[in-house]
């Protein structure tokens, strides 16, 4: 079963976001491995909340990650 984790920061992505990551992801696998994939591949959309994960021993904050954006 093709498995795909999208973690987010939380309250960044709309649900028509979301929806269209599960989508395209899909097709992605669906044209490496064909239509057998379709109907197993699961995708997870994450939301991390504000201050939930770091880089390089930094902790990073949706202010920071949008001032860098």
């Amino acid at each position: 079963m093709p498995f795909a984790n999208f973690k987010v920061p939380a309250g960044t992505l709309t649900a028509e976001h979301k929806e269209t990551i599960v989508h395209r992801t899909t097709e992605l696998y669906v044209e490496i491995y064909g239509e057998r994939a379709r109907p197993t591949t699961m995708v997870l959309v994450e939301e991390v909340p504000d201050g939930g994960w770091g880089i390089g021993d930094h902790v990073l904050t949706l202010a920071e990650l949008q001032n860098n954006g």
